[in-house]
């Protein structure tokens, strides 16, 4: 896994190879800021963590998603992000569904100093899954992916962020008990 996590583009590369939304990746990445506990917290981790996303830029999540993870990285010294195309890479994906056993992305796998594979976690943030089971399964498609959009300007990353950090602790902490 190591050769093909080193292989594979960082999210600059990713960007400059994208074909669709490239000036809205680019716009977001700009502001993509990430809490100063949320990168104590990761430091804290100890050891060096590898995230590798499997991603495609037509997906609104990953817009929304992958550039907050790329500045985690750039600010967590203990952590670097590569990403990959999902269609790309199928045996990847589809070794790496979804809770409804889909094929749902941005799919986040996380792989320890020794590039054991110690978790993942996919699509978008818990509290934005459950409005969409709640309110948004009664949207127009067009009025979802606006809601959508609403809800990820609104919270800034902070959720994904969180979330993929509470990951990593849980995978250290495995880890140390392994």
């Amino acid at each position: 896994m190591k050769d093909r996590f080193e292989a594979a583009p960082t999210f600059a590369q990713m960007l400059a190879a994208a074909e669709k939304n490239v000036e809205l990746w680019s716009s977001i990445r700009a502001r993509a800021a990430v809490d100063d506990d949320i990168v104590r917290r990761t430091e804290q981790l100890g050891g060096r963590w590898h995230l590798l996303v499997l991603s495609a830029d037509w997906c609104l999540d990953s817009l929304s998603i992958v550039p907050v993870l790329d500045a985690l990285a750039a600010r967590a010294s203990n952590v670097d992000l590569r990403v990959l195309d999902r269609d790309a890479n199928l045996d990847l994906m589809d070794a790496h569904l979804s809770t409804t056993g889909k094929r749902a992305i941005p799919a986040v796998i996380a792989y320890d100093e020794q590039f054991e594979e110690r978790g993942m976690w996919s699509s978008r943030p818990q509290a934005l899954q459950q409005f969409l089971d709640a309110e948004g399964a009664s949207l127009p498609k067009d009025e979802l992916v606006k809601a959508k959009r609403r809800w990820y300007a609104h919270d800034r990353g902070r959720s994904t962020a969180e979330e993929v950090v509470a990951m990593l602790e849980h995978a250290a902490a495995q880890t140390a008990h392994s």
